[in-house]
């Protein structure tokens, strides 16, 4: 049995269209399966879902949910440090609030944090101790 792959992530935000010019922003392409309530933003090996906050809370039976807890991020890796810093400002450029720019890390690679317009937190890093494949994909192999 292969493992789960996940295909889809989920924000809850607070303002679709909002979240939505951000995304694009950073490359993301909004699909035509979009709807007024959620957008799903195109990426290379994953679809990002940006769906109005209260619509996910109704439709999840568990009350209120924390936005931008930290307790989780999201990340994107990049073949050089240069690449990282580029993609952080822009970014930051588009509306992230930072939260620690990227640098050299204690692991050894170069990586650095900010958060979306709702809160999400994502990293940007570059790990010179992975492999890229041909597509941009972490390749751990």
């Amino acid at each position: 049995m292969n493992p789960a792959r996940i295909t889809l992530v989920t924000l809850g935000v607070a303002d679709v269209a909002r979240a939505t010019a951000f995304y694009a922003a950073l490359g993301w392409k909004k699909s035509a399966d979009s709807v007024q309530t959620t957008a799903f933003m195109i990426g290379e090996a994953i679809v990002l879902s940006l769906w109005d906050r209260a619509e996910m809370v109704a439709d999840g039976g568990e009350g209120d949910l924390p936005a931008g807890s930290g307790s989780m991020a999201l990340a994107v890796n990049f073949d050089s440090p240069e690449a990282v810093d580029a993609f952080y400002a822009r970014a930051v450029e588009a509306g992230a609030s930072p939260v620690k720019p990227p640098k050299k890390a204690f692991w050894g690679g170069h990586s650095g944090n900010f958060r979306d317009p709702d809160g999400h937190l994502w990293e940007v890093a570059h790990n010179p101790f992975w492999r890229m494949d041909d597509d941009g994909r972490v390749d751990l192999t």
